[in-house]
């Protein structure tokens, strides 16, 4: 019932009835939640009588009174959505306490200092949680009594001392709010039930469900507990404790606690936890639970096993000992790394405890992030001095280079360097392989820095938009620190943060256990997963990783090489299609090593090759000082240089010349790269290697550019296999990116034999956004509701998806055995392969290091859709 109940409030009643020790209580419904919003935040008719006759109940079953001087019961009010958010919302503990009552509660425990801590607490959280009092004020008045009386720790304040903090703290309530602290326990109880459920949309809920995928209209319930102490005595105790380590998932007794305390002192860490057991602890410890109190560290030992047996899963509990009885307040799955979160499932089905199905269901795709590249060591990290966009994940520290010539040559002398820009283009495609992670002032999750970090396993930090370059000074300025070149900076490329000097990592681990839960992702997937590689060896990365084939092989990067690109240039700028030959000429060999060294890599898988796609202008130099030297390696006057250069900018240059509009114009380019295409797969076949090639055209919008490529692509092939005297199969297609192409699919259908979907460009296009410039304002647009998240990073379902389910349909329509695929930045992402999945796609392409989250998110998507069937 964890919709209705809440995480919280369902697994308390589940622990009850397992007849597990838990303090009595009962829950307001989530459905009271929603309609707590729906009323402008106020809580619904009727709701006071229901809670009086539940409370009486508690009062039953307590043999106590809430409110009642001569024999008090005092309860706390918890949050609990159904899907865990540790910390997120709010909880008020010892509540029912006024200046009458807590002296009944010193007769009632025999314990003046007991009270009155209980008596401080609750006023410092109420003030905080329900009227708005800054817990600043709070702890300045603390810490300024333990200065005053020569103390370090709450506990050696007196019983007198917290009675002074007790009236020193309303003074401050009064101070700042202009009204007494209210001390009618009734009125308390529901001012702190409507805080806890506005807890629901605090800033930092909102922010933890938009990260998590949380929905809004979930809801939280609002649990009344009776309040056990941990804080009463040196027989008193409270502490959280795993199932399994949450770090490493070794199955052990994982946790700590603290003597004499609450709940928040655990979490705070105002005080020192103690170890669990005596296996964790190390010399100069304190004694462990299982020393100090053994018969409860027993019960709970059993209470834990239990609680695991029955969920199933790895179990984060909370507990409270008073006066040597055993009380458990929360069970929840425990929040874990990634490494624990696979070992975990791996070995719960080999203990018999859950299925491979349950496994795989268990680990998220995006987990598998953290074990694919290094992280930082976050204890040794200092602060950060900024923070962009978490474009590539891993971590990083170097050097820092302002340009990618310079990161090129410190590496090739074996220096670590970090590639810092305003932003990237595919000219710097060297210096960002070369580097060691990638930094920029402007761009967003899919501009050209993060899409090409990724394909490369790069660290990269996007958008960072605190970050200013002074090219000239060689100096760049982030957080009011300045950093010149050669200085050390650190990446986080899985948070966004960027730290000053060099921070340790730990290298990215994969044992058995993830090969094992893989092998079972295979086993339940129908999608195929290809990867995006344009090198040997980004081919043979993702290999290594289980891509089945090459979904996007991008062949202009191959001519940003600094072997090559003057006879780019040369092409581009000749006068006569001979000219333009000549050049090309030169280039082929070049191409056709590339695809060798690629087509040995992917021997038996299919490698998509993309025909060249950019506009010709970016293999051209920008600044004058580049053209001057272009002019002169070419020999050409510079006025003419300079005249081509300018002729060839373009205002618009994303739905300019380029793609198949280039090959139509300049036909000489395709056949040289198709040549180059089948000579590889010819010379490789006689050498045993067993090549798949399939030649895609880009950006085609209409059926006739298709055929006339595909008749040039076709005459080439011949031409090849008869002077190689060898035939080899092979396939052509088109990267669907243009909304007509997809509208008119059934007729782009009769003249390829595949479609992928450019998903990057398609959803460009169908938005009317620039995935380079519009990282400024989507964070905006999704925080408002009017896009669920970042188009480019998730599919747009509703409109790019419409586009590829119709794109799907016609062009199956017009040909039964079309293989499709997509090869954009959504190829590795979890939900847009889910939707990949429900269409009918044939395979996912993503960056090499994607490939086993893709594998995983496949099989996710199987599973989910065997469920609906």
């Amino acid at each position: 019932m964890r919709d209705l109940l809440g995480g919280k409030g369902a697994n308390l009643a589940e622990m009850t009835r397992l007849g597990i020790p838990v303090p009595p209580g009962f829950t307001i419904s989530t459905e009271v939640c929603h309609e707590f919003y729906r009323r402008g935040r106020k809580l619904p008719a009727g709701l006071r009588e229901e809670v009086f006759e539940a409370l009486a109940k508690v009062e039953t079953w307590m043999k106590a009174r809430f409110g009642d001087p001569d024999n008090p019961l005092l309860v706390s009010v918890r949050s609990g959505a159904r899907a865990s958010m540790p910390g997120m919302m709010d909880t008020i503990l010892n509540l029912g306490l006024n200046d009458r009552v807590v002296r009944g509660l010193v007769e009632q425990s025999g314990d003046a200092r007991f009270a009155f801590d209980s008596y401080r607490r609750f006023i410092q959280m109420y003030s905080d949680v329900v009227l708005g009092v800054p817990i600043e004020g709070f702890e300045e008045r603390l810490e300024a009594l333990k200065r005053e009386r020569n103390v370090s720790e709450d506990t050696e304040l007196t019983a007198a001392d917290l009675e002074q903090l007790v009236a020193d703290y309303k003074k401050f309530v009064r101070m700042d709010t202009g009204h007494d602290f209210p001390d009618n326990p009734r009125e308390q109880l529901f001012g702190a039930i409507s805080a806890v459920f506005g807890s629901w949309n605090t800033p930092r809920a909102v922010t933890y469900r938009r990260l998590n995928g949380i929905p809004e209209h979930w809801g939280t319930g609002v649990t009344v507990q009776v309040m056990v102490f941990g804080n009463l005595g040196d027989d008193c105790a409270t502490g959280v404790v795993f199932t399994r380590d949450p770090a490493t998932g070794e199955r052990r007794l994982f946790g700590e606690y603290l003597p004499n305390a609450q709940g928040e002192d655990v979490v705070a860490g105002i005080r020192t936890p103690r170890p669990m057991d005596r296996k964790s602890r190390k010399p100069g410890d304190p004694p462990s639970l299982e020393e100090t109190e053994p018969r409860c560290f027993r019960e709970l030992v059993l209470a834990a096993k239990l609680l695991e047996r029955h969920y199933r899963d790895m179990q984060d509990l909370e507990f409270t000992i008073q006066r040597g009885k055993l009380w458990m307040l929360q069970t929840r799955a425990g929040k874990r790394t990634a490494l624990a979160a696979v070992r975990t499932a791996v070995e719960m089905v080999r203990e018999r405890l859950i299925d491979r199905k349950t496994a795989l269901m268990r680990v998220s795709a995006d987990q598998l992030d953290q074990l694919l590249h290094p992280t930082l060591d976050t204890k040794a990290a200092p602060a950060s001095i900024g923070q962009g966009l978490a474009a590539s994940p891993g971590a990083a520290s170097g050097a820092v280079v302002f340009t990618a010539e310079e990161a090129e040559s410190q590496a090739a002398d074996g220096k670590d360097v970090i590639l810092v820009r305003r932003e990237t283009s595919p000219e710097d495609i060297h210096g960002m392989h070369a580097a060691r992670g990638i930094l920029t002032a402007f761009g967003g999750m899919t501009s050209h820095a993060a899409v090409v970090a990724r394909g490369m396993g790069r660290c990269c930090v996007s958008g960072c938009s605190g970050l200013e370059i002074d090219l000239a000074r060689g100096l760049a300025t982030l957080g009011g620190v300045e950093i010149a070149a050669g200085d050390e900076i650190t990446l986080n490329g899985s948070t966004g943060f960027v730290y000053q000097g060099a921070v340790p990592t730990l290298a990215p681990t994969m044992g058995p256990d993830f090969l094992t839960l893989m092998r079972w992702a295979d086993g339940a997937r129908r999608l195929r997963v290809r990867a995006n590689a344009d090198t040997p060896a980004d081919a043979e990365t993702a290999r290594k990783f289980g891509a089945e084939g090459i979904g996007l092989c991008r062949t202009e990067h191959m001519f940003f090489q600094a072997d090559r690109i003057l006879a780019v240039r040369r092409m581009i700028l000749s006068e006569t299609t001979e000219e333009r030959a000549e050049a090309l000429r030169h280039l082929l060999p070049m191409q056709r090593e590339d695809f060798m060294g690629i087509f040995r890599a992917m021997t038996g898988l299919p490698v998509t090759v993309r025909l060249l796609d950019p506009p010709l202008h970016e293999f051209l130099p920008h600044t004058a000082e580049e053209i001057e030297a272009l002019a002169r390696d070419l020999g050409l006057p510079l006025e003419v240089t300079r005249r081509k250069v300018d002729v060839l900018r373009e205002a618009n240059p994303m739905l300019g010349h380029r793609g198949c509009r280039l090959a139509i114009t300049y036909p000489e380019i395709y056949e040289m790269q198709a040549r180059a295409v089948f000579e590889a797969a010819c010379r490789c076949a006689k050498a045993g290697v067993r090549p798949r090639p399939e030649i895609m055209i880009p950006l085609v919008a209409d059926v006739k550019e298709l055929a006339e490529l595909r008749a040039l692509v076709d005459q080439t092939a011949e031409k090849v296999f008869r002077d190689e005297g060898r035939k080899v199969r092979y396939s052509v297609g088109t990267m669907i990116e243009v909304p007509r192409a997809a509208l008119t699919a059934e007729q782009v259908a009769t003249a390829g034999e595949f479609f992928s979907f450019g998903t990057n460009d398609l959803t460009q296009m169908t938005l009317g956004l620039s995935r380079d410039d519009s990282g400024r304002f989507l964070p905006t647009y999704v925080e408002k509701g009017i896009y669920p998240t970042d188009p480019f990073v998730s599919m747009d379902v509703d409109g790019v998806g419409f586009l590829v389910k119709l794109a799907v349909e016609r062009g199956r329509k017009a040909r039964k055995d079309l293989k499709i695929g997509i090869c954009g930045e959504h190829g590795g992402d979890p939900q847009s392969i889910r939707f990949c999945e429900s269409v009918r796609m044939d395979y996912v392409s993503c960056s090499p290091y994607r490939v086993p989250i893709a594998r995983l998110a496949a099989a996710h998507a199987r599973l989910e859709e065997r469920q609906t069937e």
